[in-house]
């Protein structure tokens, strides 16, 4: 379990924090060796998700042997549909448990969205069918308005990102939780539109895939750095920086370099999925 360690207490826990692909060298597995997946548990009733990576067959093994029998109320917002943020979806035990109710929060219109799930488990792919896990599923599109989810508030932004990408806004008790991965940021300057959605926002999870130098020859590829991240959130004035994302070409100490730098732009720099 990979909880936010700031003063804010936000009940916000990084299952995966690795971009592209999962990484099981010992070396690379400080920040998790996960593709990307969070959760936000603010009751049993308002269990968020959000992406369903590789981290998700952790978080859905750990919810099994914490409360086996007993129901999962899941509500799982997907970001995109780039694989690395939804390979762990067929390996989950959440989905093959028949007290478990999935609800799916996609960007996509619900036909595509049916399509790419089956697809993902489908024949030549898959033993099993998506549709024929014991799991109960509800599908909705997310909406251009602001929607709920028992108590919590949610807005999106669409970010600048290959076939698209949706950032998320989680109002809750006072606080706010924003998670915008996967977005490149502008050749000058800060996006002043995303800035705008994250304006004071108590934790920002932000997409921190490259070094400014790795980042040279990678643009067009949809993705940021930590110093993007970190001028970001001294514009959007927030309390915490948690960088996620990472590249799976880096190793814990490259990392640990990276939070270095960060800090001494942005003080409250953390790194999503560090291991407690």
């Amino acid at each position: 379990m990979r909880k936010n360690t700031t003063k804010e207490q936000i009940p916000f826990i990084s299952w995966g924090s690795r971009g592209t692909a999962p990484v099981s060298d010992p070396k690379k597995t400080k920040y998790s060796g996960n593709t990307m997946c969070s959760s936000l548990n603010i009751s049993q009733k308002e269990r968020i998700v959000i992406d369903a990576g590789t981290g998700i067959i952790e978080m859905g093994r750990q919810l099994e042997n914490e409360e086996k029998g007993k129901p999962h109320d899941i509500h799982l917002l997907l970001t995109h549909f780039h694989l690395d943020h939804i390979m762990g979806l067929p390996f989950s035990p959440l989905l093959y448990s028949s007290d478990t109710t999935l609800t799916f929060y996609s960007p996509l219109p619900l036909k595509e969205t049916k399509k790419y799930l089956r697809g993902l488990m489908a024949e030549k792919y898959f033993p099993i069918d998506f549709q024929d896990t014991p799991s109960q599923k509800i599908i909705h599109e997310v909406p251009p308005e602001t929607f709920s989810i028992g108590s919590v508030e949610i807005d999106s932004f669409p970010l600048h990102h290959p076939q698209g990408c949706l950032a998320y806004r989680f109002k809750f008790e006072g606080k706010t939780l924003v998670f915008s991965t996967d977005t490149e940021h502008p050749d000058k300057g800060v996006d002043k539109e995303l800035a705008a959605f994250c304006r004071n926002a108590d934790i920002l999870v932000y997409d921190a895939t490259f070094t400014p130098e790795d980042y040279l020859d990678k643009k067009g590829w949809g993705h940021s750095t930590w110093l993007a991240g970190t001028e970001l959130a001294v514009e959007a004035g927030v309390k915490s920086l948690f960088l996620s994302h990472f590249n799976p070409d880096y190793d814990d100490q490259k990392i640990d370099g990276i939070i270095i730098s960060a800090r001494e732009k942005f003080t409250q720099t953390f790194a999503a999925g560090k291991k407690d």
